[in-house]
């Protein structure tokens, strides 16, 4: 047993009892602080046992509790290599108080166990209600793996950078917009490199996966987390699964090299190849160990993001040295969480194009009705923003562009089409004002109509997503039919479907910008050891978010927002609601 005194400052603080009890192979440490009435914060304790393993936490105490700290696992010992150095920093009289866990991280845990013996009133009484909605990570059920240090610590392009890393302590915040006196509320990881890694660069074997639907992008993405792993890390082993998730056992792979991949940010569409459906976990898992593949990066949507979900849970299972990472791809900008999601500003730009080209027909014809088909599956994200206003960037100016349109038909808003207040009255008074009326149109809106007038069976493509009816014609049809039967009047009906031409662009350069910062934060995230997380700005500032929130929910227009009365405000359609509604 040994007894130990700080130096004069911290005696007169409080004293410590520091019991070591020595067996032959192994040592336990307890640590006794009986502190007076003081609050202090962090404490580092350095033990230097053969391999110098550092212990860290990070701990709240109020005033006049007991405090025993233990180690949850025996160690090594060798009375030669032990030299026990205590070192007591950074004194506060402010707790610092987590929900749900410390970010704090160690190979070792240590259990804090405090007592309020009195009815005193602490600190630690007053939760501030902050949450981290942590993500996983490799040492969850790999406790053992060793660190390395980050490469880009000896990086030339991060020489000059004053904060290379970021810290285990920064998070981003779900909410921005508070109440004065609630809860802070929930928080993500930040994301960006960290200071140590857990792969070396020569041992990683990298895999990219695209899946879903098409979306303007996406080779963007897979050249930036080429390039990412290549030049930031060193990492010269990477393969590009081609078809999809199929693709891990029914296709041949390709590799993937910073020359290879050099021009493709130029090209629509995906130099992998994508497909729907053929998600077989254990099949996949299967091949990522037979192919030596520690990280795999999933490019897809939310049924994508799904099977990344149960890849990572497969991977968990059997214990691989495995990080998987999600990125969010959506045209229809539906994903949960974030801001936005890559490829929206791009379609949103060509979506502009069609609906500029449907007012050069009508307003060049007698009566005309243009109607404009965009994407929109379950929510008109891509529709709010066009018919309200488009941004294209140029360099660091805005040019905000008011696109002219008449009414916006989606999915989260139903509409009807006959009676008073209705969309064949909408139009007839357009008409008869401007002698011309556009409407864009979301492919999910008023699909209850259709299907119904057509009897129509529900039926799903490979990845579960509901076949829709092409609203667009049968609408086309009805407002003939209205018009031509009901009103006598003769009317110039103009359909534009610009969906394909939509998806298969190119990204413009704002999303190129965007697609380099997912690409670079999910490869940062990987080599950090996280897993089974998706990537993506949160308040503009980008977060690791765990996959399972990000699928949860879709992302939908809420009419009862202000930015939807400021389009119905725009454009001065009907909300096609009563009161009571």
């Amino acid at each position: 047993m040994s007894n130990f005194d700080g130096d004069s400052y911290i005696r007169s603080k409080f004293c410590i009892d520091l019991t070591i009890a020595v067996t032959k192979t192994n040592f336990n440490l307890h640590i006794l602080v009986s502190p007076p009435k003081i609050s202090w914060k962090k404490h580092l304790i350095h033990s230097f046992i053969q391999s110098k393993i550092i212990l860290s936490m990070d701990l709240s105490l109020a005033s006049s509790p007991n405090l025993q700290l233990s180690l949850t696992k025996t160690l090594p010992f060798s009375p030669r290599f032990y030299k026990p150095l205590l070192f007591f920093t950074n004194f506060t009289s402010k707790p610092q108080i987590y929900s749900r866990k410390s970010l704090i991280t160690g190979y070792y845990p240590i259990r804090a166990q405090t007592s309020n013996l009195g009815n005193t009133p602490t600190d630690d009484d007053d939760d501030e209600g902050f949450v981290l909605e942590d993500v996983p990570h490799l040492t969850n059920f790999l406790p053992d793996l060793p660190t390395y240090p980050n490469p880009l610590e000896y990086s030339q392009a991060y020489a000059i950078v004053k904060n290379t890393f970021v810290s285990s302590e920064d998070v981003v915040a779900h909410q921005i917009v508070v109440q004065k006196g609630s809860p802070r509320g929930v928080h993500f990881r930040r994301a960006g490199p960290r200071e140590k890694v857990y792969f070396k660069p020569e041992e990683v074997r990298a895999c990219i996966v695209t899946c879903g639907g098409l979306c303007p992008g996406i080779n963007t993405v897979i050249r930036e987390i080429v390039c990412g792993l290549n030049f930031m890390y060193g990492v010269n082993n990477i393969l590009g699964i081609e078809g999809g998730y199929r693709g891990f056992y029914s296709r041949n792979t390709m590799e993937l090299t910073p020359k290879i991949v050099n021009d493709i940010h130029k090209r629509g569409g995906t130099i992998l190849q994508t497909s729907r459906g053929g998600h077989d976990t254990n099949k996949i898992v299967d091949n990522i160990q037979d192919r030596g593949i520690n990280q795999v990066y999933i490019i897809g949507g939310d049924g994508t993001q799904k099977g990344a979900a149960a890849i990572y849970k497969e991977v968990e299972r059997r214990c691989l040295h495995v990080a998987v990472a999600g990125i969010p791809k959506t045209i229809d900008n539906d994903i949960a969480v974030i801001d936005k999601s890559f490829g929206f500003d791009t379609a949103v730009e060509e979506a502009q194009r069609a609906i500029n080209a449907a007012h050069v027909e009508v307003e060049s014809v007698e009566n005309g009705v243009g109607i404009v088909k965009l994407m929109g599956r379950y929510s008109g994200k891509i529709h709010r923003h066009v018919c309200h206003v488009g941004k294209s960037r140029c360099g660091v100016m805005d040019i905000i562009v008011t696109v002219k349109q008449d009414c916006c038909l989606i999915p989260e808003s139903p509409f009807y089409l006959e009676g008073q207040g209705g969309l064949f009255e909408f139009i007839q008074q357009r008409l008869k004002e401007n002698g011309h009326v556009v409407i864009v149109l979301a492919e999910g809106a008023g699909q209850e109509y259709v299907s119904d007038s057509v009897n129509a069976v529900e039926e799903r493509d490979a990845s579960g997503n509901k076949l829709l009816i092409d609203i667009g014609q049968w609408l086309t049809q009805k407002i003939k039919n209205h018009f031509a039967t009901d009103k006598k009047m003769a009317i110039n009906m103009k359909y534009i479907d610009p969906t394909y031409m939509i998806r298969a662009v190119p990204s413009n350069a704002y999303d190129n910008i965007y697609c380099t910062l997912l690409a670079q934060s999910a490869v940062h995230g990987a080599m950090a050891g996280f897993s089974g997380f998706t990537v993506g700005p949160v308040n503009s500032r980008h977060a690791y978010i765990p996959i399972q929130r990000v699928t949860e929910a879709t992302n939908v227009v809420k009419l009862t927002d202000r930015m939807w009365a400021r389009l119905l405000a725009s454009t001065n359609q009907p909300t096609f609601l009563d009161k009571r509604e």
